[in-house]
């Protein structure tokens, strides 16, 4: 029986934007996801469309958009960028204070978002669709889409404004070199017969690219992209997230609290146990960054693991509305920038709620 896709994944363009400030803790009974949202795909090839086939459907604006479901943050130059949901995506400007929501081609689920510099980004997401902007987030527009395949692209990177890869369901890939104008897909490329899932993708500084996916699955390439070598993973679980900043360091993480470092670039792995609470973490690790202190690893239940030392150790914090988190990053006031499940939250370093100003 197939895995289903575990993977951050949940509402998008308008008339006028709507700003809303951003809560800094919010209890919550809504349904838990596991590792973003729980998503059943069925199997199909993936045909390219041209923007012009692509039929919008406007995201609708709401003022509670920064409370709903966001599944990935990045940073546009000083400003940060979230998508999920409902195809939103909300930018803000002053450090995650507040946040304004974009216009949007649509309404599918919107699962990560990647910026080459200050002006140019892409988001993917369900049914194969790929959005750009080149305005800084405040309007996108639709690139590629696949409306017949219900089946997400789960992650995008690109090296600059001409050359990206997205990764997906049932192991799609495919490319652009033409800054997204057209789409090809390249997954032939891969060992991957079995078409499993892939999850994500990162550049590891120095090494070359890095993929993570269903049942342990791992490949890495050296020539950005054109070549892909699987290689022998150290589990055989899913793996949802991939970090790498350093050469030949990589930090793969997944289902059930499994954390691995290598330190030449896949060749090797050390798994990495997380005390929490005096027992092995159990929580599903969704995504992450590396900061100026060391890294930042989310997930469910509230999961926020830090680390000081490059990701060889961490510690663990159970956020205590418990609402399983999908991504983060450090704004410039040092907080911790947490989006996932009821939207975005302000975190200090650990991930805790910031003291209430009295």
């Amino acid at each position: 029986m197939r895995e289903p896709v575990l993977r951050r994944t949940l509402f998008g363009c308008a008339t006028s934007p709507v700003r809303t400030a951003v809560t800094r803790f919010c209890p919550s009974l809504a349904s838990m996801f596991s590792c973003g949202a729980l998503v059943l795909l069925t199997c199909a090839p993936l045909p390219l469309l041209a923007a012009t086939d692509i039929q919008a459907r406007d995201s609708i604006q709401s003022p509670k958009a920064a409370t709903t479901l966001l599944l990935d943050i990045t940073q546009a130059g000083t400003r940060l960028v979230a998508a999920g949901d409902r195809g939103h995506i909300l930018y803000s400007d002053d450090a995650g204070s507040s946040w304004t929501q974009a216009r949007v081609p649509t309404r599918q689920m919107l699962t990560a978002i990647h910026f080459v510099d200050a002006q140019h980004g892409w988001a993917v997401g369900h049914d194969a669709l790929v959005l750009v902007t080149r305005d800084g987030g405040l309007t996108w527009t639709a690139q590629h889409e696949d409306r017949e395949r219900e089946a997400p692209l789960l992650d995008v990177w690109f090296a600059d404004r001409r050359h990206g890869i997205a990764v997906g369901a049932y192991g799609a890939l495919i490319e652009t070199t033409d800054g997204g104008e057209t789409w090809n897909d390249i997954s032939d490329r891969l060992d991957n017969e079995d078409g499993y899932h892939l999850n994500a993708i990162s550049h590891i500084d120095g090494s070359g690219l890095f993929i993570v996916g269903e049942m342990g699955s791992m490949f890495r390439s050296t020539d950005l992209g054109q070549s892909w070598e699987r290689i022998e993973a150290p589990y055989e679980g899913s793996l949802f997230g991939v970090l790498g900043e350093r050469p030949g360091v990589v930090l793969a993480f997944g289902l059930r609290g499994h954390l691995f470092r290598s330190d030449d670039f896949g060749t090797s792995w050390k798994q990495i146990e997380v005390n929490d609470e005096g027992r092995p973490l159990r929580s599903g690790l969704a995504g992450g960054v590396f900061t100026d202190s060391g890294v930042v690893i989310v997930g469910h239940g509230g999961a926020v693991l830090t680390s000081r030392d490059g990701g060889r150790t961490f510690s663990v914090i159970h956020r205590s509305d418990r609402r399983s988190l999908a991504s983060a990053l450090v704004n410039e006031r040092g907080e911790l920038v947490l989006v996932g499940q009821g939207g975005v939250y302000l975190a200090d370093a650990t991930g805790e709620e910031p003291a209430q100003k009295q």
